[in-house]
């Protein structure tokens, strides 16, 4: 199997470190170069060709903003960034996608896949399952004293009350006890978004969106001013 070529840039070693752990669990990936500065992968990308970049924004002499606009033609890029802030530059620059620091293995998974997808649509692979495979298409609550199963796909989106979670089903609305923050960690990164303090909503189920709401079945959600800089980048990325 041809394995994607790709460069990390990043000024902190720990970063970097951080980085290649999640792509050495990865097998359609290898890193041929691991830098601190853009002048550095500027030297490889002059002689080779890399097919994705994990690119930090904050570096010093040139910053990943300024080596994205003068390679992005060159290569796909994914910002890896401490800063919200730079979230709208990212979407002018047309990046597969902007990770914020710190992001689990499930969030930088997402990445690959939406990378994958852009290939895909581009006609340079064939659609593959490797990063797939270590996603459950379902998830166990504990509702009514028994664990329920739910698929994925059927859920639409999750509510926090005062001491109880609704989930929003396409056929029903289960109540659990279970805390916000456990059901938040079975469900995949890739497939759902903390778009308020009180809810989580199914990406494949919005209907439409605005800068203070999603729709989901007819349901206004509202974005949340904590989150919403970082929902809309995310979902204008998709």
């Amino acid at each position: 199997m041809r394995k994607t070529s790709c460069i990390i840039v990043d000024d902190e070693p720990v970063a970097r470190e951080i980085l290649e752990n999640y792509i050495a669990k990865i097998p359609s990936i290898e890193v041929i170069k691991s830098c601190s500065n853009a002048l550095e992968v500027m030297e490889v990308l002059n002689r080779q060709k890399v097919e994705l970049l994990f690119l930090d924004i904050n570096m010093p002499d040139i910053s990943g903003l300024s080596l994205a606009k003068s390679i992005r033609n060159q290569t796909k890029i994914i910002f890896t960034t401490a800063y919200r802030e730079y979230a709208i530059d990212g979407f002018d620059l047309h990046v597969v996608d902007y990770l914020l620091k710190p992001f689990s293995f499930d969030r930088f998974l997402e990445a690959i896949q939406k990378f994958h997808r852009q290939r895909q649509m581009q006609g340079n692979e064939k659609p593959s399952s490797t990063t797939n495979k270590n996603i459950a298409d379902f998830i166990f609550v504990k509702s009514d004293r028994k664990m329920l199963k739910l698929n994925l796909k059927d859920i639409l989106y999750l509510e926090s009350l005062s001491d109880y979670i609704k989930i929003h089903t396409t056929e029903k609305t289960v109540i659990t006890r279970e805390t916000f923050a456990n059901i938040e960690r079975k469900i995949p990164a890739s497939q759902f978004l903390r778009v308020h303090r009180s809810f989580i909503i199914a990406i494949a189920h919005i209907e439409s969106f605005t800068k203070e709401h999603i729709e989901i079945r007819k349901k206004a959600i509202p974005i949340s001013r904590g989150y919403k800089q970082e929902v809309l980048a995310k979902l204008n990325f998709i």
